[in-house]
Formats: structure tokens, C-alpha cells, sequence
């Protein structure tokens, strides 16, 4: 597989809104592809029991031979810059025009639509590197094919499945229903690994709120929030989307492949108890470092509390001292004025008041413990 450079987008709702391409009052079923979208790369991998062939097509019309050869094709579509190589794959594997649109505009959330000979299940991909990002994966399924298309993160999660297509493994003898659970398997393993970030951030991020609460923290715990939540969005609708393969009778998906799916149901299950475990660290971070925002505040007013009362005493000493009376007037105004030890005598009460409260706020466990 060629090295793929696909851009990285940051999740938010107003980029979901944006994905839409095509404008309003648009007939159903249009194929607006957006300008900036790559080129498609067309990859394919044709099967039975004994032999599996790769070739990358120059055109669609490359793609029927093996449709005629071999019982399994597996055709990826890695872009969806091109409107009429994606209208000749709808028109190759009798594709409904509305699952089309659906294809090219990306904001689709995680479902699967029956159509009369196939089946068109759309997932939400995600990596992480310095952000998060996604992708939506369109995947047809008929009789003996499955049509994949991807849309712009740099690789995928099927590298397991093209290597056990590769070796000749178990795989090469199954149907195509068996092909497509085998891709939305490695769709969902792949949330595994990302979610084990995340708890490992979460660490990083308490030890951080518990050393210091400061703005930068509160920034990241609330960044990583907002990824959660994206990843739910992806998570919670393919659960009920596999759901609906157990559930529905369809033709397309055996008995034997129904097992598998449970199966993936049950990861789904597992994925939804990880991140709301997550989503509520997360949440707790948050209302943690508020308080602890809130515990350190309250020990600053505390230490400058205990400090002005600590100069309260000494301010009025230094007050009455400093009123202009004179002792020659009469004998009660401030005798000890003319006294030899007076300045000293006075600096001395004033360092025992301030010694005296230091260690009365100490024993009551207001400074220090």
C-alpha cells in the first residue's frame, strides 16, 4: 500500500455541520465531493479457498474481471476526490443513489441501511496523535463483495485483515458478510488502544491537579472532555448499528457470521463501560481542580488573614505611640516617654504580642500543622 498523506482535523461540532456539502433543496441522492478531497486510490483484494489476488485498478472497469473470478472481492476506495469513479462503482455494484450521497457527505453517524442486494453499514474511524481525528468508513456489502470507502486519515485498521488476506488464513475461505464483521472488528479494536491513551492521560493529568491546579491543566482536562465526547458519538450508534445486524434478518449476513457479530456487539459493550468510566474521571478531574483552586485560595486569605492580625496589636502600639502629646503639659501624657528604656521596653511588648500569636494560631492549626 502506498503511503497515504491525509490531513488531520480537530473534532468539533461546528467542523461536524460543515461536512455537508451539498447545498440546501439539493434532489436526494446528489454526489457533491468536496474540492479539497484527494484523488481516490482503488485497491483490491479477490479471494476463493485456495488463492487471494492484490492488484491496484487503473479504472472501474478493471474491478469486473475479478467480480467474475472469484466468489469474495474486497474493493477499497482510499478518497473521495473523484464523482465519476465513485458514480461507476455505484453503478458496478448496483448501489442505491441516496447510500452514494451518504458516501461523500461524511458527517454520517454510525447506522446500517438495507438496500435490495446489499447492505451499506457506515462506522467513525479514529487515531490520536497530538489531536483526535476521524473518518468515516462506508462499507457495502452484497452477495459476493465489499466495497469500502475511506476518507482522510493517514492509514487505517485494516492492516490485520489485508495480512491474513495475504497468508491464505482462515479468512479466504468465508463469505463476504464474514469479510465485512472482520473490518468492523478491527474498527472497533482499534478503540482500544485509543482509549488506553486516554486513561494514561487522566493519570498524568490527577497527579498534575493534585501537585498544582493551574490554568494549563484545567485547559487539557476540559480538551480531553471534549474527546470523549466525540469518541461516544462514535461509540454509543455503533452499538445500535451492529445491533440491527443481530437483530434484522437480512440474506446477506449467515448464521454462522451473526455469532461473530455478538461478538463484536460485546466490544462495543466494553467500550461504552471504558469510556464512561473515562468521561466520569474526567468530570471529576474537573470539579478537583476547582477545588483545589478553591482549597488554595482559601490558604492564601488564611496566611494573609493570620498576617494582619498580626499587625492588628502592633499597629494600634505603634498608633498610640505616635500621637503628639506632651509629657511637659501634664504628667499623664505619656510619662514613659522620658523614660531611658521606653523605645526598647516598647519594641520588646511588640515582639512578644507577634511571637505570643504565631504560636496560639500554630496550636489551634491555623499556620502549619
Amino acid at each position: 500500500m502506498p503511503h497515504r498523506h491525509k490531513n488531520l482535523h480537530r473534532l468539533s461540532p461546528a467542523r461536524l455541520f460543515k461536512r455537508r456539502r451539498a447545498p440546501p433543496g439539493t434532489a436526494p441522492g446528489t454526489i457533491v465531493v468536496s474540492p479539497d478531497a484527494r484523488p481516490p486510490i482503488l485497491t483490491v483484494f479477490a479471494y476463493n479457498g485456495e488463492r487471494c489476488v492484490e492488484v491496484q485498478p487503473k479504472s472501474v472497469a478493471e474491478i469486473r474481471e475479478h467480480l467474475d473470478k472469484y466468489p469474495v472481492t474486497w474493493v477499497n476506495v482510499d478518497g473521495l476526490g473523484d464523482k465519476q469513479v465513485i458514480e461507476d462503482l455505484g453503478k458496478l455494484f448496483r448501489l442505491h443513489p441516496l447510500a452514494l450521497e451518504d458516501v461523500v457527505n461524511t458527517h454520517q453517524r454510525p447506522k446500517v441501511d438495507q438496500y435490495e442486494g446489499n447492505l451499506f453499514i457506515v462506522m467513525r474511524m479514529m487515531q490520536r496523535n497530538d489531536v483526535l481525528a476521524e473518518e468515516q468508513v462506508s462499507i457495502f456489502v452484497g452477495k459476493n463483495f465489499v466495497l469500502t470507502f475511506q476518507e482522510n486519515l493517514p492509514g487505517d485498521s485494516f492492516g490485520p485483515v489485508r495480512q491474513r488476506l495475504r497468508t491464505g488464513g482462515p479468512l479466504t475461505g468465508k463469505g463476504a458478510d464474514y469479510l465485512a464483521y472482520r473490518l468492523i472488528d478491527a474498527i472497533l479494536d482499534s478503540f482500544f488502544p485509543l482509549l488506553e491513551q486516554y486513561g494514561e492521560l487522566l493519570e498524568t493529568l490527577e497527579e498534575a491537579v493534585l501537585a498544582r491546579a493551574d490554568v494549563d491543566t484545567l485547559l487539557r482536562v476540559h480538551a480531553i472532555r471534549h474527546d470523549l465526547l466525540a469518541l461516544r458519538r462514535a461509540i454509543w450508534p455503533a452499538r445500535d448499528a451492529i445491533n440491527s445486524l443481530l437483530r434484522d434478518p437480512n440474506a446477506l449476513i449467515q448464521s454462522e457470521t451473526r455469532l461473530f457479530l455478538r461478538d463484536a456487539y460485546d466490544h462495543t459493550i466494553q467500550l461504552m463501560d471504558l469510556l464512561e468510566t473515562f468521561r466520569e474521571l474526567g468530570s471529576d478531574l474537573r470539579d478537583l481542580h476547582l477545588t483545589s483552586t478553591s482549597n488554595r485560595l482559601s490558604e492564601i486569605m488564611k496566611v494573609l488573614t493570620i498576617i494582619s492580625t498580626i499587625f492588628i496589636p502592633l499597629t494600634f502600639i505603634a498608633g498610640v505611640y505616635g500621637m503628639n502629646f506632651d509629657p511637659d503639659a501634664s504628667p499623664w501624657n505619656m510619662p514613659e516617654l522620658r523614660w531611658d528604656w521606653g523605645y526598647p521596653a516598647t519594641l520588646a511588648v511588640m515582639f512578644v504580642i507577634g511571637v505570643s500569636l504565631l504560636f496560639y494560631f500554630r496550636r489551634r492549626g491555623w499556620l502549619g500543622r
